[in-house]
C-alpha cells in the first residue's frame, strides 16, 4: 500500500485574522493559477485572508504581515496580490531592501503576466522597474527602499518586502504614499529578523497584532516558540509549508551548519527575544512590593492555572487588606501529573472565599474532585471572563491597588511576559517571553486578584426605629 505523501503545515502556527464573511481572494487565486503555476493551500488562504473585505468593500485588513521561513514561496503570494491589483486597476508600490530582490520581484511578476497572456508594458531600470497594464492605469512600480522613497506619490497597495529589514525611518517615507487611496492596504512579508538585521518595524508590527493593539492589522507566520532541536524533522514540517512540495528534506539538511541560531531562525521561523521588553517591567512590579505582611480583612480569594503545554499547574491567592487594596501570592507550581491532592488539602485548610480555575488540561477534573469532597462550586471562566480578568489586573497594576511580597518566583514571571491577542476585540492576556519561566504563576495572581477585586460584601441590613 502506497504511503501518504507528507507536506509541511499547511496553517500559520500562529496568526491573528480580523472576521470576515466576503474576500476577492478566489479571485486572486484563480488569477494566479491560470500561469500554469498552483498555489498551494497555505498560499490560498493567505490570499483569503490579505483579500478579505467587510460590507462596504473595503479590505478588512488595511496592515498584513505574514513570515515564513526561506524558500517556501512567500513572494508567490505578494505575486498573486499584484496580478489581481493590475486587473482590477490598483497603482502598486513594491519595495525591498535590496535592488536584486526588487529586480527578481519584477521579473517573476512579468514572467506570470506573460505566462496568463495579459498585456502589459513594462520598463526595465535598475531599483526604478515597473510595469503598466495597457489601456487601464493600473501599475506596478519597483523601488530599493531609501529614507525618501516615495514621498510625493499616492497609491493604493504597498508592499514592503525582506520587512525584517524595514526600518523606522524608511517607514515614515513609506506609511503616507497609500493615505489618499479610497481602499488601501500595506503587506509586509519577510522572515524573522537575525541578530544583525536593521529593521525594527516588522518585529513592532507582529508584537501588536498578536497582542491585538492594531485595530486593522492582521498576522501569520510559521514559526517554533524557542530555539530548539535542528534535526527535529517533525519540526521542519511544522514551520515548512512548502515541505514536500518545492522543498525537499535533504535540501533542510544540507543547510545545517555549526551556526544553530541561523537556522532556528532562518529555517524554522525563530523571532529571537532576547531583545524584546516585558509587558510589565520588574521595576513597575517591585514599586508595588511591601516589606511586611499588612492587615488583612475578609476570606481568600484563589485562582488555580493549568498550563496549555500540559506540565504545569499553579495557585495563587488574593486577599483584601484594611487599607482597601489587594494582596496578591504564589502558593505553589506543580508539575500536573503529581495530581491535585496538594491543591485540595489548601483548599479544605484555608478560609476561602472564592476558587477560580482555568485550564482545559485538569479544570473540569478538579472541579468534580472538589465537588466530592464537598467544597464550594468554583468559577470555571469563560473567553469574555478571561480577557476582563487580565484588563482590570491590568487596571490595578496602573492604579497601584496590587501589593506583594516580592516573591522570586513570581517577580520572574510577571517580569519577563508579553501580551498576547484574546479574541478580535482588542482582548489580551500573558505568555512568557523566556524560557524556563512559567507563565502560569502570573495567570494565577490574576484570577486570583480578579476575584478578588469584583467581590462585592453584603452589607448588613441596619433597622432604626
Amino acid at each position: 500500500m502506497a504511503t501518504e505523501k507528507r507536506i509541511g503545515r499547511q496553517i500559520p502556527t500562529q496568526s491573528m485574522v480580523l472576521p470576515y464573511t466576503k474576500t476577492k481572494g478566489r479571485e486572486a487565486v484563480d488569477l494566479y493559477n491560470t500561469t500554469g503555476r498552483q498555489a498551494q493551500e497555505w498560499q490560498e488562504l493567505l490570499l483569503y485572508d490579505i483579500l478579505a473585505q467587510n460590507d462596504d468593500g473595503l479590505w478588512v485588513h488595511t496592515k498584513f504581515g505574514y513570515s515564513v521561513p526561506r524558500r517556501n514561496g512567500k513572494n508567490e503570494i505578494i505575486a498573486g496580490r499584484e496580478m489581481w491589483g493590475l486587473k482590477n486597476g490598483e497603482k502598486i508600490l513594491h519595495t525591498a531592501h535590496r535592488t536584486t530582490t526588487s529586480h527578481t520581484a519584477w521579473e517573476r511578476l512579468c514572467a506570470l503576466l506573460d505566462k496568463a497572456k495579459i498585456q502589459y508594458k513594462s520598463i526595465r531600470a535598475s531599483g526604478r522597474e515597473s510595469i503598466y497594464i495597457k489601456g487601464s492605469s493600473a501599475r506596478v512600480e519597483f523601488r530599493t527602499r531609501s529614507s525618501k522613497g516615495g514621498l510625493g506619490e499616492g497609491f493604493d497597495l504597498l508592499i514592503i518586502d525582506e520587512a525584517q529589514e524595514y526600518t523606522d525611518d524608511q517607514e515614515s517615507a513609506l506609511k503616507y504614499v497609500v493615505s489618499d487611496s479610497k481602499n488601501p492596504q500595506t503587506i509586509l512579508c519577510g522572515t524573522p529578523p537575525t541578530p544583525v538585521s536593521s529593521g525594527t518595524v516588522f518585529t513592532k508590527f507582529r508584537k501588536r497584532t498578536i497582542e491585538g493593539a492594531t485595530p486593522n492589522g492582521g498576522w501569520a507566520e510559521w514559526s517554533i516558540p524557542e530555539q530548539a532541536d535542528v534535526y527535529d524533522r517533525d519540526l521542519w514540517y511544522e514551520t515548512n509549508p512548502s515541505l514536500g512540495t518545492i522543498l525537499r528534506e535533504r535540501s533542510i539538511m544540507d543547510e545545517i551548519t555549526s551556526d544553530l541560531l541561523d537556522f532556528n531562525i532562518q529555517r524554522l521561523g525563530l523571532w529571537i527575544r532576547y531583545n524584546q521588553k516585558s509587558a510589565i517591567s520588574r521595576a513597575e512590579w517591585e514599586s508595588l512590593a511591601i516589606k511586611s505582611l499588612p492587615a488583612l480583612k475578609g476570606k481568600l480569594f484563589v485562582g488555580i492555572k493549568y498550563g496549555k503545554d500540559g506540565k504545569n499547574v499553579s495557585l495563587s491567592i488574593a486577599v483584601k487588606t484594611k487599607d482597601d487594596k489587594i494582596m496578591v501570592e504564589a502558593i505553589d507550581c506543580k508539575e500536573i501529573r503529581a495530581g491535585n491532592t496538594w491543591i485540595l488539602a489548601f483548599l479544605k485548610n484555608a478560609d476561602i472565599q472564592k476558587v477560580v480555575i482555568d485550564g482545559a488540561n485538569g479544570q473540569q477534573m478538579l472541579a468534580d474532585e472538589m465537588k466530592k469532597e464537598g467544597l464550594k462550586k468554583p468559577i470555571l471562566p469563560t473567553v469574555k471572563e478571561i480577557i476582563v480578568a487580565n484588563a482590570a489586573f491590568e487596571q490595578g497594576l496602573c492604579q497601584r491597588n496590587i501589593v506583594h511580597m516580592s516573591q522570586p518566583s513570581l517577580v520572574q514571571a510577571v517580569s519577563n511576559c508579553e501580551k498576547r491577542a484574546i479574541g478580535s476585540n482588542g482582548g489580551f492576556g500573558y505568555r512568557s517571553l523566556r524560557e524556563g519561566v512559567d507563565i502560569t504563576l502570573l495567570d494565577s495572581v490574576i484570577y486570583a486578584y480578579w476575584s478578588c477585586s469584583e467581590f462585592k460584601e453584603e452589607k448588613k441590613q441596619k433597622v432604626s426605629y
